[in-house]
Formats: C-alpha cells, sequence, structure tokens
C-alpha cells in the first residue's frame, strides 16, 4: 500500500466520521428544536396567539390600556424578558387567557416585535377569594411566586410568561429567554 491511497483512506474515514458524528448532532438539535416547537405550539401558547394577534402592534396594545412599564428588563446571565407593556385594571385574581396582564415585546430593528405575554396576579388578591393552598394556574400550568419586594416593586404575586411568539430553549414558560436581547433598547434610550 503507498504513503498517497494510506493518507486518502484515512481522509475518507476521518471525513465519514466527521459526518456520521455531525450528522448526529443536527439530529439531535433537531430533536431539542421540535420538543420546544411542541411545548410553543401547545394549547396554552396557541391560546395566548390567538388572544394577542391584534397586539403585534404596539400602537394596538396602547390603545387596549396596555402602558410601559419599567423600560426592557434584560438579567445579568439569564438573556431578558423583553419590553412589558401592563394593563394595570387587569391585575386582580381572575385569569384569563384572553386578557393577559403584561405584553413582552422585544426590541429589534428599530420596533418592537411582541414575543410573549405574561399573567399576574397580585399574591393579596389570590389569597383573599382562594383556599391558601392553592395556587394560580392557567390551563393547567401553574403560575410562579415572585415574593416582594422585588424589582417590580413590593408586592409579593404570582405570574407565568407564555413565550407564543418567539421561541425559548428554555421553554415556553421561562420567565428568561436567552435569545432575546435588551441591547437596541439600552442603544436607543
Amino acid at each position: 500500500m503507498n504513503a498517497r491511497w494510506m493518507i486518502w483512506s484515512l481522509t475518507a474515514v476521518s471525513l465519514i466520521a466527521l459526518a456520521s458524528g455531525g450528522s448526529a448532532r443536527l439530529e439531535a438539535q433537531q430533536n431539542s428544536t421540535a420538543h420546544v416547537m411542541d411545548h410553543v405550539s401547545g394549547p396554552l401558547p396557541k391560546a395566548v396567539r390567538e388572544a394577542t394577534e391584534q397586539f403585534q402592534d404596539v400602537n394596538n396594545a396602547i390603545a387596549a390600556g396596555y402602558v410601559l412599564a419599567n423600560g426592557c428588563v434584560s438579567g445579568p446571565q439569564e438573556g431578558a424578558m423583553g419590553v412589558h407593556y401592563v394593563n394595570l385594571s387587569l391585575f386582580d385574581d381572575h385569569l384569563d387567557v384572553e386578557h393577559p396582564e403584561a405584553l413582552v415585546y422585544e426590541p429589534r430593528r428599530g420596533r418592537l416585535q411582541l414575543v410573549a405575554a405574561e399573567y399576574i396576579t397580585p399574591a393579596a388578591a389570590w389569597h383573599a377569594s382562594h383556599p391558601p393552598n392553592v395556587t394560580p394556574q392557567l390551563m393547567g400550568h401553574l403560575y410562579h411566586l415572585v415574593t416582594g419586594p422585588n424589582r417590580y416593586g413590593p408586592d409579593t404575586f404570582y405570574e407565568i410568561h407564555v413565550w407564543a411568539w418567539r421561541e425559548n430553549r428554555h421553554g415556553a414558560f421561562s420567565d428568561w429567554n436567552p435569545d432575546v436581547s435588551c441591547s437596541s433598547w439600552l442603544q436607543a434610550n
């Protein structure tokens, strides 16, 4: 066997191994993406998309009573939530997928793009009207407890984010999205 044939054989074997490893990685990545898309396309994200379709344009949200709150929320390591527009008239113990308390936008290319909705209920209002051990839930998904004082004020509240308009590799109900950024908001403000 000559040296040229041996080098070609080793190169071919290496390329085949690399390709098979690459296809395994690609298949794993596709399965991971499919898993996330299952969550995004589940009943709650679908219901949220239907309820918030009209708010793709932030001006429609403003016309419906939503106001800018706290600028763009980002974390030191988690990514970001985005720009929140809240409707304070909805902050009560009533849970309704059709009326999210907050709409979350990501600043992109000079405009705000709807990425999620956040459902919020003040803990005091919830506990005044429900048994002590009952946690709020929306279509079977439990809210998270955020104790006060917190970055939004002194009060404890329950909340759940639904990433209905932007994929979140941490899950459709995670607070933070590692692929959302506030950088263009910070540059403009």
